[in-house]
């Protein structure tokens, strides 16, 4: 099947054509991936006669899917140019995560809030990561999703909750930028990003 049809399933379908150019011109093996907690995609520097591979989880909103994608592609074309000696998101990445979302935002793909958010986030080359947190937040405020689901920040203290792998936890204090919770079962503390996805479990 045409790669830009099964893209068109997962982006804005007018995003489609660009990223199935790319994926041709840096001669990239892209997988659509299950689900993972811990991150939306992922991208590796060619390795042991295996070259670039860029995964994207597949239940990821179009605009969130697209954002993760060009963040990948980024990591590509930084890798490419620097290879080692560039720092994963410093100043070379953001200045090709910045060059590669110009098309998508000549094409008025993202709504304003998106574009807004992932301007403000580049023209900050001081931010850190966790600025990342509120692209985060824009992003899946344009998901469909069950009700039950929410992210550990919204809960109160003390909530209990659960994850897809069916542990349960309790959330604890903040520390710094993330939540301390306590798992039920073997009492053992874990910190949690706020915007980790759970599903509170009802008393």
């Amino acid at each position: 099947m045409d790669k830009v049809k099964v893209l068109e399933k997962y982006l804005p379908p007018e995003a489609a054509p660009l990223i199935g150019r790319w994926i041709d011109y840096f001669k990239c093996e892209f997988k659509i991936s299950r689900n993972r907690n811990t991150k939306f995609g992922d991208y590796r520097s060619p390795h042991a006669g295996k070259g670039h591979r860029i995964s994207v989880n597949y239940d990821l909103n179009p605009y969130a899917f697209l954002v993760t994608t060009v963040h990948e592609f980024a990591h590509l074309h930084t890798w490419n140019e620097h290879k080692q000696k560039a720092k994963p998101h410093g100043t070379e990445w953001k200045n090709n995560f910045k060059k590669m979302m110009q098309p998508f935002f000549e094409k008025d793909i993202f709504p304003a809030d998106i574009k807004h958010t992932i301007v403000n986030y580049l023209n900050n080359p001081a931010a850190s990561s966790c600025s990342d947190l509120s692209l985060y937040r824009a992003l899946r405020s344009y998901d469909t999703r069950q009700e039950s689901i929410t992210t550990v920040e919204k809960l109160p203290l003390k909530a209990i909750f659960k994850l897809k792998d069916g542990r349960v936890f309790r959330k604890d204090e903040k520390l710094r930028k993330r939540f301390k919770c306590t798992e039920i079962k073997t009492k053992r503390i874990y910190l949690f990003s706020p915007v980790a996805e759970v599903e509170v479990v009802e008393d």
